[in-house]
Formats: structure tokens, C-alpha cells, sequence
């Protein structure tokens, strides 16, 4: 399932939650230098979608902060991950 975040490098602490436009925020500590951000941002979503970090890869907007990523899940639990990407964007 495609996901668009928007990534808020250099935040207090690292959260995922509410919207940006139409993207899902995630908040990370790590600063966008050398894609630390971008890999601090997917680890964040794969543990807010609680999947391993390996199930969540980036589809587009290696140097951008709004990004799309991939979240692999095994068939038949989309609508769960949906369920919690829905909670996510609400800010819960």
C-alpha cells in the first residue's frame, strides 16, 4: 500500500501523526543530511504501522520532503493498516 508522508526533519522528538495537506506527518530527530532523515522517517512508519522496517521502502521523494512510500503487508491485512493509517492522520 502507497503512503505519501511529509517529513519534518530536526523535530524535539520523533512522532507520526496528523496531516499535511493530504500527507501523513512524521516528525523525525535526525536532520536531512545524507538521507538521515529519510531513513529515520521510514523506520517511523514502519513502527507506527507496526511492521518490520524492511516491509517499508521509498517509491519517490528521495530529496524532497514529501515522500511516497511502500508498505508491504501480507494479503488480507490491508484493511487493518488502513484502519491505522486512518487513526494516524486523525493525530491519534
Amino acid at each position: 500500500m502507497r503512503v505519501g508522508i511529509r517529513v519534518k526533519p530536526g523535530a524535539s522528538r520523533t512522532r507520526v501523526g496528523g496531516l499535511h495537506a493530504d500527507r501523513l506527518v512524521v516528525a523525525v530527530q535526525a536532520r536531512a543530511v545524507e538521507g538521515a532523515a529519510t531513513e529515520a522517517a521510514l523506520a517511523a512508519v514502519a513502527e507506527a504501522c507496526g511492521v518490520r522496517r524492511r516491509a517499508v521502502s521509498l517509491v519517490a521523494g528521495a530529496t524532497s520532503r514529501d515522500k511516497v512510500v511502500e508498505v508491504d503487508v501480507p494479503q488480507g491485512e490491508e484493511p487493518a493498516l488502513r484502519a491505522r493509517l486512518d487513526a494516524l492522520r486523525e493525530g491519534a
